[in-house]
């Protein structure tokens, strides 16, 4: 059902795009020679050279999209996320069609118009898409077109399907509950959600609610309880969705190497290595030494009115792990009274913190007390983006309850990251911090570092975990 919906949902995006497209060409000419904001010295050409891009851009345009992960079929996390893989993908786009054509020796298109082209599809593919996912959003909505779901497993990974079935309403399914064998989760309520029985108890649940979709994700050492609720659901004609518990195994890139013929596999095989990670310094120590230059004055102002609060330390030089679990010091602006720790030992900031410092506070607020971690970007202990590194004694909790914690540090821990991005930082839950950092590795490219920069640059006024 869902893979149906996709199918509708990429055909109609690649429709829109490729619409939208076409009018932002045309208009671009339209403005170029019949407006005349600018002085035209050459004559005006004919539309025909430029009506026979279209085949062309009906090709390009698609790939490009589809590469940049426009063509999923269901809308980006954010409104901010979608637009800003438009505009990367309509400039890689325009920069491919424009190398095509310094080899077409007939006709000389005007730089202008393809430069209005694309400022203009940037406009209409996002607009387009916010109406399309708009008015898809309804369609799926609608009670005719619903579809209710049942989620077998209400441990982490059950809620966490769950959960993205909520947010993500155009995908047209209701969650109506959960079954579950553990007789501590009998009658309990997760997400809004009831569980509904045990496993055993599926054909009854299906009759009672009527049920069109069985979600079994269940945890991975339950193989048995999926083998058997495949046998129960198979006669009832329901369309069964298996999730994996794979979480702990989600570090695993798996990539084939050879040994004088004998194929290897490398389980540990990750984007960010060789000559990406020079890349990826080089970028940390440009930026990071323009940003230290730039945010001076700010940073000396911050570090007056720190001082002037109580006469203490300006700067909070704390442990912390970093790349392949070697520790360094971290360097932030103090935000709590001087020697917040002696009593309590080593705790997480939680809200209203009494250790927190008026200007702690609204440093805290704001992120600002995360500036002077561009001294260890430049010395090269961090980078601009990665995983936030995290205390040794936290490091040595998280690491036995997860053992793929770890996998976190195989790469420079960052000033702003994946995971931070999309709210999950302080009091959040470490499961789901781990699964986007990881993410983060495993789909590393300097395209996902900006996009991570941009979106923090967008939204470090309004983090609600920030304290």
């Amino acid at each position: 059902m869902i893979g149906d919906k996709l199918r509708i949902n990429r055909t109609g995006l690649v429709v829109l795009d490729l619409a939208a497209t076409y009018v932002a060409l045309f208009l671009a000419y339209y403005l170029r020679f019949n407006v005349e904001v600018f002085p035209i010295t050459k004559g005006i050409p004919p539309f025909a050279p430029y009506l026979a891009l279209f085949p062309i851009i009906t090709l390009i345009w698609p790939v490009v999209f589809y590469f940049r992960g426009l063509l999923q079929g269901r809308p980006q996390r954010s409104r901010v996320e979608e637009a800003f893989s438009v505009i990367i993908a309509v400039a890689v786009a325009t920069l491919v069609l424009n190398a095509g054509l310094a080899f077409y020796r007939d006709f000389t298109y005007s730089r202008l118009v393809l430069g209005i082209f694309a400022l203009l599809d940037v406009a209409f593919v996002v607009t387009g898409r916010v109406v399309f996912w708009s008015v898809m959003a309804r369609v799926w909505a609608s009670s005719r077109h619903r579809r209710r779901a049942l989620v077998a497993g209400a441990g982490e990974l059950g809620r966490m399907v769950a959960e993205k079935l909520a947010q993500h309403r155009e995908l047209g399914l209701d969650v109506v509950g959960f079954l579950d064998d553990d007789p501590g989760r009998a009658n309990a309520q997760f997400e809004g959600l009831l569980v509904l029985g045990t496993t055993d108890q599926l054909g009854a649940v299906v009759q009672q609610h009527g049920v069109d979709q069985l979600y079994v994700a269940l945890p991975i050492g339950a193989q048995h309880k999926t083998v058997r609720l495949l046998k129960l659901a198979e006669p009832l004609l329901l369309a069964v969705r298996v999730v994996p518990d794979l979480l702990q195994y989600y570090a695993l890139r798996a990539g084939v190497e050879d040994l004088d013929g004998i194929p290897v596999i490398n389980l540990t095989q990750i984007p960010l290595a060789g000559w990406n990670t020079f890349i990826k310094r080089l970028v940390d120590l440009v930026l990071g030494s323009i940003a230290l230059v730039v945010a001076a004055p700010l940073l000396a102002g911050i570090a007056l009115v720190v001082w002037l609060e109580d006469r203490g330390p300006v700067f909070y030089r704390q442990l912390r792990m970093g790349l392949d679990g070697k520790p360094f010091r971290i360097v932030k602006f103090r935000t709590m009274i001087p020697d917040a720790e002696q009593e309590t030992g080593p705790r997480f900031a939680v809200p209203n913190d009494p250790r927190t410092t008026r200007v702690g506070l609204w440093l805290r607020r704001f992120s600002l007390d995360e500036l002077p971690q561009l001294i260890n970007v430049v010395q090269g202990a961090m980078s601009l983006v990665g995983p936030r590194p995290e205390r040794p004694e936290f490091v040595a909790r998280f690491r036995e309850r997860y053992p793929e914690y770890m996998s976190r540090h195989r790469v420079r821990a960052g000033i702003t990251g994946w995971a931070q991005v999309h709210d999950l930082r302080g009091q959040t839950s470490i499961r789901k911090r781990i699964a986007y950092d990881l993410y983060y590795i495993d789909n590393w490219s300097l395209a996902l570092d900006f996009k991570i920069m941009w979106l923090t640059a967008m939204r470090f006024w309004r983090h609600r975990h920030a304290y």
